[in-house]
């Protein structure tokens, strides 16, 4: 089993002398389930933006799928988010474009053919339930439909990790479930290692996680 995340007395924050994330030391292997929880403030999503390179380490070492981030390359940064997904709470989706468009987006971005885009996506929107609204634009569904694209999106090109923010802060509780389990997909049948930043972990999931909770800076794995 292979670390994809490994962390070392890491230090992050938006000032030198006031970090969030104090001396954190963990491992994430490539088949994991992860959920991170903590009070508002506490540095949940500071710590997985720092897995995609979105903030400077103030001390320590963090390497994610084999790039240290200390002392990344622009050219390798935009390497590591290749092989990356990432699901917000807001969605961040493209309103002018359909649905559909959305989720070719990645693949776009990485130079495949049209036909390769339109097939995925055209799949992936089956597989969460949208098949029958592939040409409608974002602000024609729900949030929780809104989300389900947002995970398609994330998972279009089939990256090794996928990180999610927040992903059913704004849902429903039958919306929640849907994501949790297309989430939990992405590990089963994709083999993502998947790592999501929420408030509370469910107690409806029916799957084993590791569950790392924030607390005064430090990282600490519950059990």
């Amino acid at each position: 089993m292979a670390d994809i995340i490994t962390a070392k007395n890491l230090s992050l924050g938006y000032e030198r002398d006031k970090p969030v994330i104090k001396g954190a030391s963990f491992m994430i292997n490539t088949n994991d389930f992860i959920i991170i929880t903590g009070e508002s403030g506490s540095g949940k999503s500071t710590l997985l933006k720092s897995f995609y390179g979105g903030i400077d380490i103030l001390g320590g070492e963090l390497d994610v799928c084999f790039y240290d981030l200390n002392k990344i390359a622009t050219r390798h940064l935009r390497a590591l988010r290749q092989k990356l997904g990432i699901v917000f709470q807001d969605y961040r989706l493209i309103n002018e474009w359909t649905i559909e468009k959305n989720v070719m987006l990645p693949l776009m971005i990485m130079g495949y053919d049209k036909n390769t885009c339109k097939k995925q996506s055209e799949n992936l929107l089956k597989y969460v339930k949208l098949g029958h609204k592939i040409g409608k634009y974002p602000l024609e569904l729900s949030g929780g439909e809104q989300q389900r694209v947002a995970v398609a999106r994330a998972m279009s090109h089939n990256p090794q990790l996928l990180l999610c923010d927040e992903p059913t802060g704004n849902l429903d509780e039958i919306s929640s479930d849907m994501v949790w389990d297309f989430l939990k997909a992405a590990r089963d049948s994709w083999g993502a290692c998947v790592i999501v930043v929420t408030h509370r972990a469910p107690s409806t999931l029916k799957f084993d996680f590791r569950h790392f909770e924030i607390k005064e800076g430090r990282v600490i794995e519950r059990h």
